[in-house]
Parts: structure tokens; sequence; C-alpha cells
């Protein structure tokens, strides 16, 4: 199946993360003709793509149902929004849902017994076509639409399957909120080399391309971290020494451990 078999979609929510997967779509070959979006004010560079490609916006309910429905929300307009787009979906429209937090049972909660809902929970890297999506689909989605839902997150990145729906709490702690800890892992980098007596601009400059090249080496290598980690500390080296204190007690790892358990708590709590 490619993106031109997936059949009709509808976008409920164009903002960041609905806009990144609108414009991964449209690039990706699905044609602007098979996308409705349903956003009351959507960003300029969205409406851009509106016009450009002659895509639907805020149609009628009345019309034919969507193969499938993505939500693209914020976890909480889900109550305000949800009910608003059941007469937009049809009995065999596969929902599916970006948000961070609600379950499947709590979707389903919002449409007729029976609806297939799929899960999602994608990450802000996919604005830029590397992002990591993982889902969960409830017993009445078909295969078919498995392989839908996979080619629509595939066109901003990797994707992953999962059977049972309590990985969800771990996997939104790991990749979900994961590319924030990247992100804190340069501020503090540019920090320290500042106080290392780095001019500011220069130490920022290091801390980015550092670990922005670093990610690319390890997306293009076939080895795991921990054999390229190995790979660039040389005994009794400057590295070594660095890593003496990043694997001491309490290390990156132990705090790692507890930013996760917390990402994972919170996000049970969010399900509500």
């Amino acid at each position: 199946m490619s993106l031109k078999d997936v059949g009709s979609v509808l976008l409920i929510g164009a903002g960041q993360m609905g806009g990144a997967m609108l414009e991964g779509w449209l690039a990706g070959g699905l044609p602007g003709s098979a996308v409705t979006i349903r956003d009351p004010g959507p960003p300029e560079r969205i409406m851009a793509s509106i016009e450009k490609h002659g895509i639907a916006l805020n149609p009628d309910p009345s019309g034919d149902k969507p193969d499938v429905a993505l939500l693209a929300v914020k976890p909480q307009m889900l109550d305000d929004v949800a009910p608003g787009t059941v007469a937009h979906v049809g009995s065999n429209t596969v929902i599916v849902s970006i948000l961070a937090g609600p379950t499947l049972e709590r979707l389903e909660s919002f449409y007729p017994e029976g609806q297939p809902v799929i899960r999602v929970m994608p990450n802000t890297p996919s604005s830029v076509g590397r992002g990591m999506s993982v889902m969960c689909a409830n017993a009445h989605v078909s295969p078919e639409q498995v392989e839908a839902a996979r080619m629509l997150l595939s066109a901003i990145g990797d994707v992953a399957e999962i059977d049972d729906e309590v990985l969800m709490d771990a996997v939104t702690a790991v990749s979900g909120s994961g590319p924030a800890y990247v992100f804190l892992l340069a501020e503090v980098m540019a920090a320290a080399g500042e106080k290392a007596g780095l001019p500011a601009e220069l130490a920022a400059q290091l801390a980015r391309q550092t670990v922005t090249g670093a990610g690319e080496l390890l997306h293009r290598s076939d080895l795991d971290p921990a054999t390229l980690r190995k790979n660039v500390t040389s005994p009794n080296g400057t590295t070594a020494a660095a890593l003496s204190v990043l694997m001491g007690e309490p290390g990156m790892a132990e705090l790692l451990e507890r930013a996760v358990a917390a990402a994972a708590k919170r996000s049970r709590e969010l399900a509500g």
C-alpha cells in the first residue's frame, strides 16, 4: 500500500503536529483532493497548502464519510471537539488519535459501539520527517486500516506497533517526551562550555552541532549506542574522564530512569 491507496482522510486539527503530518502526506504523494480539514483557524502555512492543493476546509458533515479521521487537537480539547466529529465519520471510518493521554476506552466512548480506533504517540521530530510514532489499535480495526494508519505515519518518520496499551505510558515517556531530554542536553552542554571559558555563541554552536551530528551518526550506523560510545572513548582520555562523572552515582542513567518514570506517571494521570 502507498499513500495514494489510503483513501480519504479527515484531519481534525491542523496545528503544529497536524500540520506537520499534512505536509508529510502531501510530499509523500497523497492527493489534496483526498484530504479534508476540520479546524476553525488553520495557521497561515496550512492555509497556503489548502489553497495550493485544493483541500476542503470545514465541510458540511452530510457528505461522504472519510476512510480515516485523524484527531490532532490538544488533549484538553478532546471533550469539546470529539462529540462534534461524530457526524463527520462513518461506522467504517478508523479514528486515529495522536493525543497524549486519552486511552482507547476513552476515545471509544465518544463514538458508536464497534468504531475502529487507533491510539498513536508521535513526537515532535515528525515536523522534519524524522519522527517516531507508536500505535495501538482496538479490536475493531481491520488489517487494512492498520496499514492505512501505518502509511500515514510513515510519511513523517518511523512507526512501531504494540498490542498492550499499558505500554503507551512508557512510550510517551521515552519517545514522546524524549526530544525535550535531548534539547536539554544541548542546553546544559552549552552552559557548561561557557563555564569552561568558551564564548556563549561558540559554546552554543559546539553543543548544537555535536548533538545533531551524534544523532545523525547514530541514525546512519548499524552499531548500538553503547558500542558507538565505547568507540569514541580512549582509555584514560578526556572522554573517559567525563563519562566517569556522567556514569557515576548518581549519574545520567539514574536521572533518566527517574525522569522516564515521572513522565510515565504523568501520562497515566492524563489518561483520566
